[in-house]
C-alpha cells in the first residue's frame, strides 16, 4: 500500500509529510499555520527573530535551520548531527524534536521516530502537522486504527492547510486496513482540494475499479495519464480500466506508451503475461 506512492516521490509536493521541515523552522512557534508542505522550500523565507527570543532557543534554531538544510539534501547523517545539538541547546524544542522523527524514518528507525513525535506532542500537542506525521508513522507501522485517531484530530484544526495531504495519508491507511469505503471518502475530499495530485487520482481509480465503478475510474485515472505524472502503474492501472469497459483503442493506445516510455518495468511485464489479475 504505501509503496504505490514511491514513484510519484520524485515531485515533492506529494511527499505524505505534512510538516515541511523549512516551514517549521522558519516559524518560532511551530508550523501549524504553514501551507508550503514543499521540502524544497527556502528555508529563510519569512524567518522571524524576536528580539526577546531566549539565547538557547536562538541557537537551537540556527542548528535546526542547518539541519533541515541538510535533511534536504539528503545529508541525514549531518542533519541528524545538527537535531542533537539543537537539543541540547533547547531540550523543549518541539521543532527540533519533529525533524528528529522525520529523520529516523528516513533511517528507518521507527522506534526512534515513533519517540521523537511523542516528545514533540508532548510539547505540543494540539499541532495538526505533528498529528500528521505522527500519524503517518503510526500507519506504518500498520497500527491503523491509533493512526486514524492523529488523522482526524489533524483535520479539526480550523486553522490546518495541509489538509489534502492528511485525507490522502487517511485514505492509503484506510485502504491497507481493508476499509475501502472510508478510504474512497477520504481520497474524494483530498481530490476535491487537490486534483492534481497524482496519489489521490491513482488511488480514487483503483477504489472505484475495485467495486466496478468503471465510468468513475476511467474519468480519474485518464486524467492522470494524460498530464504529465503518468507513470507505469498508472498506464497500467488505466489499461486494466479500459479492458473491463471492452474500450480495445484506448487500451493499445496505453500499452503502447508503456512499452514505450518503461520498457523495464513491471508492469509492461504483467501486460505482456496477461496477467491482468495479479
Amino acid at each position: 500500500m504505501v509503496g504505490l506512492i514511491g514513484r510519484w516521490q520524485q515531485w515533492g509536493r506529494w511527499t505524505l509529510t505534512a510538516c515541511s521541515v523549512a516551514a517549521c523552522v522558519a516559524a518560532l512557534q511551530g508550523c501549524a499555520t504553514t501551507n508550503s508542505g514543499m521540502p524544497a522550500a527556502d528555508t529563510n523565507a519569512g524567518l522571524i527573530t524576536p528580539s526577546d527570543e531566549p539565547e538557547t532557543r536562538r541557537r537551537a534554531r540556527i542548528r535546526l535551520e542547518l539541519a533541515s538544510n541538510y535533511f534536504e539534501n539528503g545529508q541525514t547523517a549531518v542533519a541528524l548531527d545538527e537535531v542533537k545539538q539543537a537539543l541540547a541547546a533547547d531540550p523543549t524544542y518541539a521543532d527540533a524534536f519533529n525533524l528528529r522523527g522525520l529523520i529516523y524514518m528516513r533511517l528507518g528507525d521507527l522506534v526512534q521516530a515513533d519517540d521523537s513525535f511523542r516528545r514533540a506532542l508532548a510539547l505540543r500537542g494540539g499541532d495538526p502537522n505533528l498529528l500528521h506525521n505522527y500519524g503517518w508513522l503510526l500507519c506504518q507501522q500498520q497500527k491503523y486504527a491509533e493512526a486514524d485517531q492523529h488523522f482526524a484530530r489533524a483535520l479539526t484544526s480550523p486553522s490546518y492547510t495541509a489538509r489534502s495531504k492528511t485525507l490522502m495519508a487517511r485514505g492509503l491507511c484506510q485502504s491497507g486496513a481493508g476499509q475501502f469505503a472510508e478510504a474512497e471518502q477520504s481520497m474524494l475530499k483530498a481530490y476535491e482540494l487537490d486534483a492534481a495530485n497524482p496519489v489521490v487520482g491513482y488511488h480514487l481509480a483503483a477504489l472505484l475499479l475495485r467495486r466496478n465503478e468503471l465510468t468513475r475510474a476511467q474519468f480519474y485515472i485518464r486524467r492522470l495519464n494524460n498530464s504529465q505524472f503518468a507513470n507505469s502503474e498508472s498506464l497500467w492501472l488505466g489499461i486494466k480500466v479500459e479492458r473491463t469497459l471492452g474500450d480495445s483503442v484506448a487500451m493499445k493506445q496505453l500499452a503502447d506508451q508503456l512499452r514505450k516510455r518503461f520498457p523495464d518495468s513491471r508492469e509492461l511485464g504483467a501486460f505482456e503475461r496477461g496477467a491482468f489479475n495479479e
